[in-house]
């Protein structure tokens, strides 16, 4: 199993304006992937962070997905509102040792 994480630092104050655009995403993601991710905002530590968590069976099937996603107009449309939220990003990818 994969995990990939895209980590968000959001700008300063964003972070109740940035739930309400991720909420927003769940009307646009699969039921199935729905199950398959997580959102994360902050307790402690590096303040407004928030992480994305999504689990894939492999490296082939997250490629797939991003790029079918991101071909999307929706995805697209949804996605301009989150970069003026966002400071800067990175991701992690995992895998998970069973």
């Amino acid at each position: 199993m994969i995990i990939v994480r895209d980590v968000f630092s959001l700008k300063f104050g964003k972070a109740r304006e940035t739930k309400a655009v991720m909420q927003e995403s769940k009307k646009i993601m699969s039921e199935d992937r729905l199950k398959k991710s997580r959102i994360l905002f902050d307790l402690v530590g590096p303040a407004y962070t928030m992480v994305l968590e999504n689990n894939y069976a492999s490296l082939s099937e997250y490629e797939n997905e991003i790029a079918d996603v991101f071909s999307k107009t929706e995805w697209q449309n949804w996605y301009q509102k989150l970069i003026p939220l966002v400071k800067k990003s990175y991701r992690e990818i995992f895998t998970l040792m069973e």
